[in-house]
């Protein structure tokens, strides 16, 4: 089962909210990636498969594939990692998840399967979205 990360997406409103970042970062920078002060040392296992699991406003709701890691040097000098991510921005089953500081390892058999394409939960209201996951409806 393959190891991915988690992190929250500060400043992220909604899926579409990233999906709009993501599509502005690749059209004015061509890549995507998420900078961090850590290196993770379970690279190899990330980049087997493994994606970025974004949580959105105190629930995982989407994830990037990870297709890289490279070390990079900040203006100050200070060695970092980039932590490269594809394009497609894949809306998941949410899955409520508390504030914490940086990233963590997700292990596979924890992590929130994806949505059936087509299915997508951002319109709904969320009191709506909590009852029907309560309910095992979505």
């Amino acid at each position: 089962m393959a190891l991915h990360l988690i992190k929250l997406c500060v400043g992220i409103e909604s899926i579409e909210h990233l999906r709009e970042r993501v599509a502005w970062r690749y059209q004015h920078e061509g890549t995507m990636q998420h900078v961090t002060r850590m290196t993770p040392k379970r690279g190899e296992e990330l980049l087997a498969g493994g994606a970025l699991y974004w949580v959105i406003k105190r629930q995982v709701q989407a994830r990037q594939t990870i297709i890289g890691l490279e070390p990079v040097v900040g203006e100050d000098g200070i060695k970092r990692c980039a932590i490269m991510l594809a394009p497609q921005v894949i809306a998941t089953r949410p899955q409520p998840r508390r504030a914490f500081q940086g990233w963590r390892y997700l292990r596979g058999e924890d992590a929130p399967s994806d949505l059936p394409p087509g299915l997508e939960l951002s319109d709904m209201p969320p009191k709506m979205r909590q009852e029907l996951l309560e309910l095992g409806l979505i």
